[in-house]
């Protein structure tokens, strides 16, 4: 099983996101990922689970997760999001960064178009890696 790994400061908006999108429209025999924070905060931004809510994704239920060096060793590839030098850099494990805006804060229109690029990326990323699963068909 390949995982990936989402990761973002607080694991409250973006990073939990992207999980969500990963895990439904991988091929769920072949990755998953997880989504974690340098520095957790207590609850997914509710406008988060708004806008995931609004395409059939319910977050009502996630909890941010810290970023710890064993998640990161299980891993195969680590998707960070603005974290900069607070991600930890693991060698052989592959990494790439999506500068995407925090979600915190910001109204659910700006949100959403944080969702949707989230959403593209996250498509984009399992095509290359040739894990989509069915559910891709769907929105592709």
């Amino acid at each position: 099983m390949r995982t990936f790994i989402f990761a973002c400061v607080h694991n409250a908006g973006r990073s939990q996101m992207s999980a969500a999108f990963f895990n439904q429209f991988a091929d769920i025999t072949q990755a998953r990922s997880v989504s974690a924070g340098t520095t957790p905060a207590a609850c997914v931004h509710p406008v988060v689970v708004d806008v995931m809510r609004e395409v059939g994704i319910d977050l009502s239920n996630a909890q941010p997760q810290k970023l710890t060096e064993e998640l990161v060793q299980r891993a195969e590839m680590l998707i960070t999001m603005g974290c900069g030098d607070a991600c930890p850099h693991v060698p052989g494990l592959r990494r790439a960064d999506w500068p995407l805006p925090d979600p915190k804060g910001q109204d659910i229109g700006d949100v959403r178009k944080i969702r949707d690029e989230i959403r593209s990326r996250v498509i984009a990323l399992l095509e290359e890696e040739d894990l989509a699963g069915n559910d891709l068909n769907a929105v592709s």
